[in-house]
C-alpha cells in the first residue's frame, strides 16, 4: 500500500544543493512539509524561497550533536512531530589512500558515518515511542562496491549500511522503518571531476525519485540504478580472482583516471578540509 506524503513532516539534512535540492523539491510538490537542514543556511535559505509551497531552512551541521539535535527540535517546534527523517549529507576526497590529509579523514567519518549514526539516534527513539515513523539514508553504490581512490568514502558507506543492518533489526516491529538508498555516480559537485565507470552519470532528479518512491512504499534496500543491487549480488558469488576482474571493468578507478585536479581542489577545500556546506551523492 503507497502512503500518501500530503502533510508529512519530512527533515532533510545536507539539503541546500545537489540530491538534497531535488529531493526536497520533489518532497515539496508531493505536499510534504519539508524542513532542510545544512551548514550553508544562507543556501538552505536561497533554496527554500525558490522552491514552492511549504519549505523551510535550518541551520544544521550533522557532524554536531548540538546542531542535528537543535535542528530536529526546531522542525518538530514549527510542524510537529517529524514523519521522515532523510540523512543526505556527506562529503567526498578523492586520491590515492596515502595521500588523503588527516582532516580530509576525519571529516568523511564525522559527516558520512557518525553523521548516519546521529541521525538515527536522535531521530529514532521518538519515533519508536510513537509507534511509526521512517528513516532514509542516501548512502552510495560504494556501500556494496570500493572504488579505488574513494576508500575512506567507502568504508563511510559500508558502515552506513552494516550500521543500518543492525539497527532495523532491533527496530523490527515498532513501525519505524529504515530504508539506505544507494547510487552509482551522480552528476553533482561533489563527484565533479571524477570518473563514473562503467554505469552512466546519474542526474539528482533520479536519485531524488527513488527517495520518494522509498517513502511511499517503504524497504530496506534500494540501488539506482536497479540492476546494481543484483549484480553485486552477482558478483560476490564468483571466485575472487572472476570477481577481480568483473569490479575492474565495472568500477571506477579514481586513481587510474585522475581526476580533474582543478575541480577537486575547488570542491575539497570548501566541503571537506574546510566546509561551509554538505551533501551526498554516490
Amino acid at each position: 500500500m503507497a502512503h500518501s506524503l500530503q502533510g508529512r513532516v519530512v527533515a532533510v539534512t545536507g539539503g541546500a544543493r545537489g540530491i538534497g535540492r531535488a529531493i526536497v523539491e520533489r518532497l515539496a510538490a508531493s505536499g510534504a512539509r519539508v524542513a532542510i537542514g545544512d551548514r550553508d543556511l544562507e543556501a538552505a535559505l536561497a533554496t527554500a524561497r525558490e522552491i514552492p509551497r511549504t519549505v523551510e531552512a535550518f541551520d544544521c551541521d550533522v557532524a554536531d550533536s548540538s546542531s542535528f539535535g537543535g535542528f530536529l527540535g526546531a522542525v518538530e517546534g514549527r510542524w510537529g512531530p517529524i514523519d521522515v527523517l532523510v540523512n543526505n549529507a556527506g562529503v567526498l576526497w578523492v586520491g590515492r589512500f596515502d595521500e588523503e590529509p588527516e582532516a580530509a579523514t576525519e571529516r568523511q567519518l564525522a559527516v558520512n558515518l557518525h553523521g548516519v549514526i546521529r541521525g538515527v539516534k536522535l531521530a529514532a527513539p521518538a519515533m519508536r515511542a510513537r509507534g511509526r515513523g521512517q528513516i532514509v539514508t542516501v548512502a552510495s553504490a560504494a556501500a556494496k562496491l570500493s572504488p579505488p581512490g574513494e576508500s575512506t568514502y567507502a568504508a563511510t558507506k559500508h558502515g552506513v549500511f552494516g550500521y543500518l543492518t543492525g539497527v532495523r533489526a532491533e527496530l523490527r516491529g515498532s513501525g519505524v522503518a529504515l530504508s539506505v538508498v544507494m547510487p552509482a555516480v551522480v552528476d553533482t559537485e561533489l563527484a565533479a571531476g571524477t570518473a563514473p565507470g562503467a554505469a552512466r552519470l546519474l542526474s539528482p532528479g533520479e536519485v531524488a525519485d527513488a527517495v520518494v518512491a522509498v517513502i511511499r512504499r517503504p524497504r530496506f534496500e534500494v540501488t539506482v540504478p536497479g540492476y546494481v543491487g543484483p549484480l553485486t549480488r552477482w558478483v560476490n558469488l564468483l571466485p575472487q580472482r572472476a570477481r577481480d576482474l568483473v569490479l575492474r571493468r565495472l568500477v571506477p578507478d579514481q586513481v587510474a583516471a585522475k581526476p580533474d585536479e582543478e575541480l577537486r581542489a575547488r570542491y575539497e577545500s570548501r566541503y571537506v578540509t574546510a566546509t561551509d556546506g554538505e551533501e551526498t551523492t554516490g
